[in-house]
């Protein structure tokens, strides 16, 4: 008897995310919370413990965070969920929202980095190609950036004097480039590693006066550190000699990184003094960080969780940092890890069991991106299969990251092909081990995984006993036309240009194409206000499933690409359980 409390309560129990905090007044944070029922940005004042809400809107707020000074609370304000709007702010300690920067229009977020002196420099997204405006207080905005192809705001120096911008105007926005600017539009420095490999800002240092960019590269095949100085023209590579893949951030002194080292699914974190290149190990637990920030006084906080035990802020002096009220989520079942040798190499496959004996009906849960990974993370929606008898397994295919740039990059040309070729070896695996009942296989995933998930219904009709895909790509060619420009951007790296000039590419993988081969009960869930899988292209599948006369269902919902209202989180995943419970026959 499945405990419908335990798992809803997963969802319903207030979390909290790592606390941002301003340079100039350290006690003053903003983070991000569920504590009302829906994702909205909070004001914590440190010194006297003070909390208050700053957002509160029907379908939740995401992006935001304090400035440098303290003084002001940045927020995106964009329309149920669509991405597209403006920067708002609000006083630290209360007060009326108002347009942060006057005369900006509507936009998708590109990027922003303010300074103490009140300086804003805002990326924004269009049809049009990325646009970088330069905001100076009580001054109209100024264009310091245009181009046609994807851009991104990456820094701004603590002196104001250097901006960094991350780019694609080789046409490549899945391995940008970057360029330094001084606030007047002139060029200091560029630097790009050439076809393949991209370079990316994690900051300038945060000392006055120091114009040090950290910057991580790909030059050997994966992720690694370098520190480059625009203005005198140098780069140190940093050899750090640990396996896996590794991102990082300053130390408030710049004496030191905090390095953030991902491998197989889980994280460490480890100081690294700049003077000696010695590496310090800092304690935590087993399991994953979403993200560490390094305080004035040399602690380290961060946001820690793991398969089994729910998410909590923890401090490297031994101390939880911040809890959110109410009970805490039930726990959750651990994770194993499982290698299976596929067309590509080792694939890296976290499973999660329930009691009994296989073999077991199975959840395979595909993850979105597709340059992201499956972690040893808590994930309510993973316990909630488990919970009702389901066993998962979650795939980190080509095309994932955390095992290095050839196999992040493996998928080009062959879009989602590639990765179900992945999918389908560890889904054979399953079965022949006696884990997964081959009559009760359930293929499901939001986003790129919702993609993945009809493009294997159509291609892979025999494996799959139900199909439920969560806001996906069905019909690329139109998804193509109607996404954000930066979409399209990330399309034509991945597919190696637009559905004009490689039409056959965008036939192949689109899962329109193969519909008529689809033999699986499909569910769809689609947000009517998706920027990013948009609703116009999932209507032309399922128009073409009626057509057919394919058994499908629809729910649609009126915010974007996903939720940030926990109740609505719950009626999806209670219409994801009912469906393949149903189909299996195991109602």
């Amino acid at each position: 008897m499945v405990d419908e409390e335990r798992w809803k309560a997963r969802f319903r129990a207030a979390r909290v995310s790592l606390p941002g905090w301003a340079k100039d007044a350290p006690s003053r944070c903003t983070y991000r919370s569920n504590a009302t029922g829906t994702w909205e940005i909070y004001a914590w004042d440190r010194e006297s413990g003070k909390r208050r809400q700053v957002t509160d809107r029907p379908n939740g707020t995401w992006m935001g965070g304090v400035d440098p000074t303290g003084e002001w609370i940045w927020w995106f304000a964009d329309t149920d969920g669509d991405e597209f709007g403006v920067w708002m702010r609000q006083p630290f300690h209360g007060g009326p929202d108002e347009p942060a920067v006057p005369g900006l229009e509507p936009a998708y977020p590109a990027g922003l980095a303010r300074g103490s002196s009140g300086l804003a420099v805002v990326g924004r997204s269009t049809d049009d190609g990325t646009t970088i405006h330069l905001c100076r207080p009580g001054a109209s905005p100024e264009v310091l950036y245009h181009h046609a192809e994807d851009a991104h705001v990456a820094g701004l120096s603590r002196d104001e004097t250097l901006i960094a911008i991350g780019h694609s105007e080789h046409g490549d926005s899945r391995h940008m480039a970057l360029r330094v600017v001084r606030p007047d539009g002139t060029t200091v420095a560029d630097l790009w590693d050439g076809e393949g490999k991209g370079v990316y800002s994690c900051g300038f240092s945060p000392v006055a006066g120091d114009s040090r960019l950290l910057v991580n590269h790909e030059r050997r095949g994966r992720p690694e550190l370098l520190i480059w100085d625009p203005v005198a023209g140098t780069e140190t590579e940093l050899h750090i000699d640990l396996p896996g893949e590794i991102d990082a951030d300053w130390y408030p002194d710049a004496s030191a990184l905090l390095i953030s080292h991902s491998h197989h699914a889980r994280d460490e974190l480890y100081r690294y003094d700049l003077a000696g290149g010695t590496l310090h190990r800092i304690d935590t637990p087993r399991g994953v960080i979403t993200g560490a920030t390094a305080r004035p006084d040399g602690t380290v906080e961060f946001a820690w969780s793991s398969a089994a035990e729910p998410p909590v802020i923890r401090s490297s002096a031994g101390t939880v940092v911040l809890t959110a009220e109410g009970p805490p989520a039930p726990p959750s079942v651990p994770v194993e890890d499982a290698w299976v040798d596929g067309p590509g190499g080792r694939i890296h496959a976290l499973i999660s069991k329930p009691g009994g004996p296989g073999p077991h009906p199975t959840v395979f849960d595909i993850h979105g991106g597709p340059t992201a990974q499956d972690d040893d993370s808590f994930s309510p929606a993973v316990a909630a299969w488990v919970d009702h008898g389901f066993a998962v397994v979650r795939v980190n295919y080509r095309g994932s990251t955390g095992y290095g740039s050839a196999w992040r990059d493996a998928i080009e040309h062959r879009v989602g092909l590639t990765e179900l070729e992945d999918i389908k070896a560890v889904r054979d695996w399953a079965v022949q081990s006696g884990l997964a009942d081959p009559a009760r296989l359930v293929l499901t995933g939001g986003s790129w995984g919702g993609f993945l998930t009809l493009l294997g219904l159509g291609t892979q009709p025999e494996d799959w006993t139900v199909g439920i895909a969560s806001v996906p790509v069905a019909d690329y060619f139109a998804a193509y036309e109607d996404e954000m420009e930066a979409l399209k951007a990330f399309d034509r790296s991945l597919f190696g240009g637009s559905p004009e000039e490689v039409p056959d590419r965008y036939r192949r993988s689109s899962p329109l194409t193969y519909v008529e081969q689809v033999r699986a009960p499909v569910f769809i869930l689609a947000g009517e206000n998706d920027p990013r899988c948009p609703i116009r292209q999932i209507d032309n599948y399922l128009k073409r499933l009626d057509e057919l006369g394919k058994p499908h269902e629809v729910y649609r919902y009126d915010a974007g690409h996903g939720s940030l209202v926990v109740e609505e989180r719950i009626r999806q995943m209670e219409m994801e359980i009912t469906f393949a419970r149903k189909h299996l026959g195991l109602l």
